[in-house]
């Protein structure tokens, strides 16, 4: 008799088509599909108040659930040389009634209760429909800078602003607690480049190829320059990643292909960028559809570099890191009740620009703020395997019943010389 033992670290659910994945619930017949949380994200409960906060790892990915009006409080502890940063996606029900003034808000506070820093992300005029909404707030360590620079308790919190007529179903978030390490060598550049390239360049020749986007941050699929295509349903929300090293910048537009029928569908297409840390770099113009063929595109975006973060201007300063740069892509539910309830076409177009620069000299391991040749695999592939979450996300199913230690230890040993295979060959063709 054999048993299938689940170890720690993530929850796999069953829908119709079998094994949905890890962090996904099964999709309702004919819904598009659910957001994907990071497995093995640790439960944890937003405190009232200050005095009650729990405390947010380094590394790690929270899910907790927040209501209209709640206030929740969590707590991270800093040294004096790293900058910290704390995001919350905010996940509505696919059913649920948003409106414009409806957004989730992220501050990180000091022990004086002054905010180090504080942002929102809302749904807007045009696009009322509910889908994942991202923010981040952060402590910098900034020469001259007498607030926020010491080393001890901060705290994170994220409320909830909604309108009255908007539904009251609480919000599923994702949160997560990363750090950048401090520069070896202080004293670079304080200020933000203020002329860069602006015009978009001629459209990526490459492609077009498919590729079908994810569900979430955690699995979004990878792109590079060129032409993309993939089929979203009304309703849903697609999310891509592409990685952006030193010194490049990123240009990106969307399409969303004609259909049969007739009708006008106010913001139906809406598109947000967010940086390695998950915090909003700016989102695309309201798309308006009739039937024909719409596009909207980012505003162009300057370089990455270290010292974007010295800035004013709200988007730019947050190009301020290398890494993955994810895209998230929605299509208004309305779409599918005036056109049709299926598929439809949309196509991406990816520039990435300028040759890749040394970084600012991290005195530790860059992490997410990175472009390592795993990300170039990736993305060069277009495979969604990322790697376990610094808290052991790692899900291991193994069919067992009464086997001992030994056996175990073969199975692990098999199970990890198949991967350690499998990531050489993918190496071995990227090169």
């Amino acid at each position: 008799m054999f048993a299938l033992v689940a170890l720690p670290g993530a929850a796999w659910a069953e829908g119709a088509g079998g094994a949905v994945g890890p962090g996904r619930v099964p999709p309702v017949a004919g819904a598009p599909a659910p957001y994907t949380f990071q497995p093995g994200a640790r439960p944890v409960t937003g405190a009232a108040t200050t005095s009650d906060a729990r405390p947010l790892d380094t590394g790690a990915t929270y899910r907790d659930s927040i209501e209209p009006g709640d206030r929740l409080t969590y707590r991270v502890d800093l040294d004096a040389t790293t900058n910290a940063y704390v995001s919350a996606v905010a996940v509505p029900p696919a059913n649920a009634k948003v409106a414009y003034g409806d957004k989730i808000k992220v501050s990180l506070q000091n022990r004086q209760g002054n905010d180090c820093s504080s942002n929102d992300a809302q749904f807007g005029a045009a696009a009322q429909f509910p889908r994942p909404l991202a923010a981040y707030a952060y402590r910098m360590i900034e020469k001259g800078a007498y607030s926020c620079q010491e080393a001890g308790p901060y705290f994170v919190v994220v409320e909830r602003v909604s309108d009255e007529g908007s539904t009251t179903t609480p919000w599923d978030l994702e949160i997560r607690h990363v750090q950048e390490p401090a520069v070896k060598a202080p004293g670079g550049p304080t200020a933000a480049p203020s002329q860069w390239p602006s015009a978009s360049p001629v459209p990526a020749a490459e492609g077009p190829g498919a590729r079908a986007g994810g569900a979430g941050f955690y699995d979004a699929t990878g792109l590079t320059r060129g032409e993309w295509t993939a089929r979203i349903e009304p309703g849903a929300s697609l999310f891509f990643r592409v990685p952006v090293d030193w010194g490049q910048q990123l240009f990106v537009s969307a399409d969303l292909g004609s259909s049969a029928g007739q009708g006008f569908v106010s913001g139906a297409l809406a598109m947000s960028l967010y940086n390695p840390a998950r915090g909003l770099v700016g989102s695309s113009g309201s798309v308006s559809y009739d039937g024909k063929q719409k596009t909207t595109a980012l505003d162009p975006l300057p370089p990455v570099a270290y010292e974007n973060r010295f800035g004013s201007r709200s988007g730019d300063k947050e190009m301020r890191f290398a890494g993955w740069y994810y895209l998230r892509v929605s299509l208004n539910p309305e779409v599918g009740g005036t056109f049709g309830a299926k598929a439809y076409g949309l196509t991406l177009r990816v520039n990435v620009e300028g040759t890749a620069k040394s970084g600012p000299g991290y005195a530790g391991p860059a992490g997410d703020f990175t472009v390592d040749e795993g990300k170039l695999d990736e993305a060069s592939s277009g495979r969604g395997e990322p790697g376990a979450s610094a808290d052991g996300g790692t899900m291991a199913l193994v069919a067992a019943a009464g086997i001992g230690t030994g056996t175990l230890l073969v199975l692990w040993l098999g199970t990890w010389t198949l991967l350690a295979r499998r990531r050489a060959a993918r190496v071995r063709i990227a090169r």
